[in-house]
């Protein structure tokens, strides 16, 4: 390989990695609002925050590298035409169609990333983090109480206060908890219990040998009942959405399987390192420019093509999970026209046009 082909190179990947730490790091943003919003709905554990947050960032992967890609090829190559490098570069022989190799460099090991992301590392965070939040759910432990200490209860308003938790966090003993409902305070006290499962959603605390005190703040109607035993309801788990069901889905199993929403998932795993191609392959040509000419116009147009592009296979998706297209389209009239188009402007790019006859 020559010399400045591998300065190309270098070129390329510095301004894709650059973008992609950005736009990473925004997409982190979102993803923690997210998280925190179904933190204080109880339907994630506080202390799974950091681990939730790294695996579902691998999800996002397919979908912010085929931008990254764009954009910072898109810069790289609109410098190099400001900068007279790509002139200098012509006069030499080496035009745009003979800069294909580290153009390729950079291509298709991020093509690669967001395959191996789609068809493997998403499914597998997703996954992962749906075990974790169902051993949380079973366990007082991994949930963040601890023993000899005051705990609000997660989506109520309330505390919590055990006294000793066994060590996989399902018994425990010296119960206190204090909770408000309908106006009325209701406070439980009781010397030991476990917590017990009715299916995958209802969940309810069997508590033994404790007293019960429910009544209304500055009334006189206070109730007190001694127990042997008792239930005490906590709050559901959120039933897992059907989306999120085939997002943890292994891509073998979506092979095998012949209902709609899961060919319509396999396709979409399938097409965004095919999209990331395309884009890597437009940026070439859309990033020619006069050493004057301003690069901005040039990142808002890569934006509003992977927009489209993305809006498309996002609305194809849900056209092939209700049966609105046959599965064998799947989202390939989406991607076959825009690689389509990808190739035929990068092999046009800096073509001389053949002089006219003079009148």
């Amino acid at each position: 390989m020559r010399l400045i082909e591998r300065y190309l190179a270098r070129e390329f990947a510095a301004s894709v990695a650059a973008v992609a730490i950005v736009l990473l790091l925004v997409g982190l943003g979102g993803l923690l609002v997210d998280l925190m919003s179904e933190i204080a709905r109880g339907k994630v554990p506080a202390g799974l925050l950091l681990s939730q947050l790294g695996l579902r960032s691998i999800q996002v992967l397919p979908v912010l590298l085929p931008l990254a890609l764009f954009i910072g090829l898109l810069l790289c190559i609109g410098r190099m035409y400001g900068e007279s490098e790509m002139s200098v570069l012509a006069a030499v022989g080496l035009g745009p169609q003979a800069l294909w190799r580290p153009l390729a460099m950079v291509v298709l090991p991020v093509a690669a990333i967001i395959a191996a992301s789609a068809l493997w590392a998403a499914p597998l965070g997703a996954r992962i983090a749906r075990d974790m939040v169902d051993t949380a759910n079973r366990s007082f432990l991994v949930a963040g109480l601890e023993a000899g200490r005051f705990r609000e209860l997660p989506g109520r308003s309330g505390i919590i206060y055990v006294g000793e938790l066994s060590t996989d966090g399902t018994k425990f003993r010296r119960l206190f908890v204090q909770a408000e409902r309908d106006g009325r305070v209701d406070v439980i006290t009781a010397a030991d219990g476990e917590m017990r499962f009715e299916g995958e959603v209802e969940r309810y605390l069997l508590l033994r040998d404790g007293f019960r005190v429910e009544g209304a703040p500055g009334a006189l109607d206070f109730r007190m009942m001694r127990f042997a035993e008792n239930e005490m309801r906590v709050p559901d788990r959120e039933v897992e959405a059907e989306a999120e069901a085939l997002e943890a889905r292994p891509t073998g199993e979506l092979l095998r399987l012949e209902d709609a929403p899961s060919r319509a998932e396999l396709h979409w795993r399938l097409a965004t390192p095919l999209l990331a191609l395309a884009l890597g392959l437009l940026a070439m040509p859309l990033g020619r420019g006069s050493p004057r000419q301003a690069r901005h116009g040039r990142v808002l147009a890569a934006i509003l093509i992977y927009v489209n592009a993305m809006a498309l296979l996002v609305l194809g998706k849900g056209w092939l999970a209700d049966g609105s297209i046959a599965a064998g389209l799947g989202l390939w009239w989406v991607l076959v026209p825009l690689l389509s188009l990808s190739l035929w402007w990068f092999l046009r790019d800096g073509r001389l046009r053949r002089p006219g006859r003079a009148p």
